[in-house]
């Protein structure tokens, strides 16, 4: 884990922070009105943007290429772009979670060959963990066999974000040896492996444009130096990458409701009716307050969480708390702006009919909130347990 003492000097950040936000309204936001119509994003377009904003490398450690920004400084990035075309920010979110999960799993030779190429985008590290006729954790049904110094796959992966592009697979497969027949492992599997056929799933209801493809392996060949970490170490592995991702996502809920706040204000001050403003209701300002209280204590967490991360703690209860409170808030904040704008918010006169769609992904990204429940509570009872 990066430490604060290892972030960006003020000065810099401001520069590429200031360069991010001017991209995503100047250059990002115009491309949205046709993502949302086409169901595809212009990656022609979008990819040189990116790519010159480096956005692709925002998390990945300056020595592979990256700006290896901390957590604390990625946050803003995210829930900005969240506040715009919301598969775009699938896409941002996704690669750089994965190559920071990668930076923390890979051997340092995994690593040099995957990180520089996913700091400029040329590769992409998407992530293997959802089976259609599984659950989660060690209920997993694709297997890695090993065969002649090989892992022989087999099973299916569903929602894949990325898989229409993505260069690399972090896979998580059972490595049974008979002694530990539910051991999970973590593979780092190319996307030309033999045997690996991938398939696109049907468009999405928001976060429009981006690919949630299935990933189908019959007997893929994939090499045994592909192995991320220690055989049947998979499962902590996979926690891990899992608990900062969690805040990253409640930092995209943090921009989605920024947003939608921000578009319900604009709209109650303008809005007249029986000869004044709308914002001079009290219904519609108590809207406007439930709102606020939502965005501020979200935002009040996901600091919270931060700077414990990049302070090099482990953040298991806290991550699973960030992404259930801010996918409550993104909900109710939501639900209030389509009240606030009345029925021309269920229209596309606004952008808060796709920022409502956007956000109730965020109940799916990294666990639905009973997982996260199951987490916060299990940490809360491990906390008691040791203090005795």
């Amino acid at each position: 884990m990066p430490k604060a003492s290892d972030a960006m000097n003020d000065h810099d950040y401001t520069e590429i922070s200031r360069a991010f936000v001017q991209a995503v309204w100047a250059e990002v936001e115009p491309m949205a009105p046709a993502v949302e119509e086409t169901g595809r994003i212009p990656y022609d377009r979008l990819f040189p943007v990116l790519r010159r904003i480096r956005a692709f490398g925002l998390l990945i450690p300056e020595r592979y290429g990256g700006l290896g920004l901390t957590v604390s400084q990625y946050l803003p990035l995210i829930a900005e772009l969240a506040k715009s075309q919301g598969g775009v920010r699938a896409l941002v979110h996704v690669h750089n979670s994965m190559a920071h999960a990668l930076a923390a799993m890979a051997s340092d030779d995994q690593a040099a060959a995957v990180l520089p190429g996913a700091a400029t985008g040329e590769l992409s590290v998407a992530f293997a963990l959802t089976e259609p006729d599984h659950g989660t954790g060690a209920d997993i049904g694709t297997t890695a066999r090993r065969d002649n110094g090989k892992y022989v796959v087999n099973g299916v992966k569903h929602l894949i974000t990325n898989s229409d592009f993505a260069s690399h697979f972090i896979l998580f497969a059972k490595t049974a040896d008979g002694a530990t027949p539910a051991a999970v492992s973590a593979l780092l599997v190319e996307r030309d492996t033999p045997g690996l056929r991938i398939e696109p799933l049907p468009e999405t209801m928001g976060c429009r444009g981006g690919e949630h493809g299935r990933l189908v392996f019959e007997d893929a060949i994939v090499a045994a130096d592909c192995l991320l970490g220690e055989e049947g170490h998979g499962l902590a592995r996979m926690e891990e990458a899992l608990e900062i991702s969690r805040v990253f996502v409640a930092a995209s809920s943090l921009g989605t409701a920024e947003r939608a706040l921000e578009l319900s204000l604009e709209y109650a001050t303008g809005r007249v009716t029986f000869g004044k403003p709308i914002a001079e209701r009290q219904a519609v300002q108590r809207y406007l307050a439930e709102m606020a209280t939502d965005v501020y204590a979200l935002r009040q967490m996901l600091d919270d969480a931060a700077r414990k991360w990049d302070a090099g703690r482990r953040i298991p209860a806290e991550a699973s708390m960030c992404k259930l409170f801010g996918l409550e808030a993104a909900g109710r904040v939501t639900d209030r702006a389509l009240l606030v704008h009345g029925g021309l918010g269920y229209t596309r006169t606004f952008p808060l009919e796709r920022l409502y769609r956007d956000a109730r992904l965020n109940w799916l990204e990294e666990g639905t909130p009973t997982i996260q429940q199951l987490v916060i509570a299990r940490q809360l009872l491990l906390d008691r347990a040791g203090s005795r």
